[in-house]
């Protein structure tokens, strides 16, 4: 407790509970894994003493705005237009919270419908929430939708593609539930196709992938999605929303349900979060979407104005009712996606992605051409590729970020095979200068050794 409770109150509340010591009340907790003294902290601190404390240990960090970024895998370097910034300041949107009597909250309600409906476009899909709390949980609740749309409670498939902190994330909420995951492997980057049909049933409830993958590999999703509508399954797809300014969208794929990290469009690295989960789906499973839906209606005097439609939280409906307990849900975080979107329209999305692909491939080429460094995989990609190199990947992390890049994520701590593979990310923040000092930092450290 931040201010901690006198003796007499702690034996108060024992006695109210039935019982006459803390001891007792932790008597359920193996002997062993109880603490048995006092922890080793060391002295408290001033003000001024954990200020300069901590500010120490700050500039041990490198960030991205210090070194030149080529960083991804589910959190990327994009631009943040500076009005994203302005507007989603403003004292009305960034201490609003979750609106437990929403008409009265019209600002808040509009601009999520306004993200949802652009959302909606983004995807060609019918119905979006108002968001998540990032892409892991959206991909869950993804599957707890195909779960509750087919009664299929034996098996959800997934591709060994599909980011692996989502499918850690998704291995975490099933751990205690009787459905089964099934990881479809993806040898070449790309979703073995034979191995998935193969996989599929007429127990199966889903089947999720990603496009681009966790590699940055374009899927053949239309594919899977036949598969899956065959067997009586939905199709799951995890996006990039950037990516969609070239590739066709979910809707157009034969795509139940879109999902994704909403990361790239206003919101920076920070570390890795807070972030942004977008959640869209067709309209016949409008009642199984988790969290919120705002809809437009008419008030009594024939004024357009905002509303709760549906509320499926837990502190809203019957518990065995609810699909979700989302609750602020990273609003604020949604407003700056719908800032971004308004502003960026589909002309601009395009201009990004066209820039992500074709630095993307510029890089890719310029470093394959360098003795020692090869494309891991030969397919298709859009903003991020993998590179195999000598020995382990880590290592060459290490020297470049010494030299001012943060050159990219080593596999080996998802995919242990692949100790000399390397994740390279490149957004549209990158200048040909940037990359061009990236090959050459690789050219000199590969020609020393």
């Amino acid at each position: 407790m931040y201010i901690p409770a006198t003796k007499e109150e702690r034996q108060q509340m024992l006695a109210r509970i039935g019982i006459e010591s803390i001891d007792e009340l932790f008597e359920s907790i193996p002997a062993e894994n109880r603490l048995q003294s006092l922890l080793n902290l060391p002295r408290g601190l001033s003000e001024y003493e954990l200020t300069h404390h901590l500010t120490s240990l700050s500039r041990k960090n490198q960030p991205a705005g210090e070194a030149v970024c080529f960083l991804g895998g589910g959190c990327y370097d994009h631009f943040v237009p500076a009005v994203v910034d302005v507007i989603s300041s403003r004292s009305e949107y960034y201490t609003a919270y979750t609106p437990y009597q929403p008409e009265v909250s019209q600002g808040t309600l509009q601009t999520s419908f306004e993200f949802q409906t652009m959302i909606c476009e983004l995807t060609g899909l019918d119905v979006s929430n108002a968001s998540l709390y990032e892409g892991a949980t959206a991909a869950v609740e993804g599957i707890n939708l195909a779960i509750g749309a087919t009664g299929r409670t034996k098996r959800v498939i997934i591709s060994e593609a599909v980011n692996p902190e989502y499918r850690q994330t998704i291995a975490t909420y099933f751990a205690n539930l009787p459905t089964e995951i099934v990881t479809i492997p993806a040898p070449a980057g790309k979703t073995d196709l034979a191995a998935l049909e193969a996989a599929l049933d007429d127990q199966t409830a889903g089947i999720l992938i990603q496009s681009p993958n966790f590699f940055g590999i374009i899927e053949p999703v239309e594919e899977f999605a036949t598969l899956a509508k065959e067997k009586g399954a939905l199709t799951i797809q995890a996006f990039d929303p950037l990516s969609l300014g070239l590739l066709r969208r979910p809707g157009h794929l034969g795509v139940d349900v879109a999902i994704a990290e909403g990361q790239g469009l206003g919101t920076p690295m920070s570390y890795g979060g807070p972030f942004l989960g977008l959640f869209a789906c067709r309209i016949d499973q409008v009642r199984r979407v988790p969290g919120r839906i705002v809809g437009e209606t008419l008030d009594r005097n024939g004024n357009r104005c905002f509303v709760l439609t549906l509320q499926t939280r837990e502190q809203h409906i019957r518990r065995e009712k609810a699909t979700s307990n989302i609750c602020t849900n990273q609003g604020l975080l949604a407003l700056r996606a719908a800032v971004y979107l308004a502003l960026m329209g589909p002309q601009g999305m395009k201009e990004v992605s066209e820039l992500c692909w074709h630095k993307a491939h510029y890089a890719a080429d310029q470093l394959s051409n360098i003795p020692g460094i090869k494309l891991r995989f030969d397919a298709p990609f859009f903003k991020e590729f993998v590179i195999e190199v000598q020995g382990s990947a880590q290592k060459y992390v290490d020297e470049l970020l010494a030299r001012g890049f943060h050159a990219g994520i080593p596999l080996a701590k998802w995919y242990p095979k692949e100790e000399n593979s390397l994740l390279v990310a490149v957004t549209e923040k990158r200048t040909k200068e940037e990359i061009d000092a990236l090959v050459a930092a690789w050219r000199d450290i590969l020609t020393a050794r």
